[in-house]
């Protein structure tokens, strides 16, 4: 037969408060582990900043992407399954689902040849 936990309203905060809190402390509270890492990068000349992009295995990431450049760009990633075209002197926020363990390369789609990077999930 499985224990119930029942929390008597009579016993008052004194009570309540540790009861409710050992209750927490056992099955689990809402977390913060949760709350996405928030990263920054830098496209100027055409080229990523910083180009190799450090995230936390297993954890949500929200990536904000400065354009510094004159003209647009798409943030582009197969291995991430993301496109994000970033207006010039804008921003754009990209979210990375939690990845395993790896590197999952990008580009800057509309100039391939030098604005490359890769996130590396560790």
């Amino acid at each position: 037969m499985a224990k119930r936990m029942i929390f008597d309203l009579r016993l008052g905060p004194a009570r309540l408060i540790p009861a409710a809190l050992a209750f927490l402390a056992a099955f689990g509270a809402p977390a913060g582990a949760d709350e996405p890492t928030k990263l920054g990068v830098t496209l100027r000349d055409h080229r990523f900043l910083p180009s190799e992009i450090h995230v936390p295995q297993g954890k949500p990431v929200i990536l904000t992407i400065r354009n510094e450049d004159a003209a647009a760009e798409e943030f582009d990633s197969s291995a991430l399954k993301i496109e994000k075209v970033i207006a010039a002197g804008s921003y754009g926020t990209v979210r990375l689902r939690p990845l395993g363990p790896g590197r999952y390369p990008f580009i800057g789609e509309f100039h391939s040849d030098t604005a490359k990077g890769v996130v590396i999930s560790e």
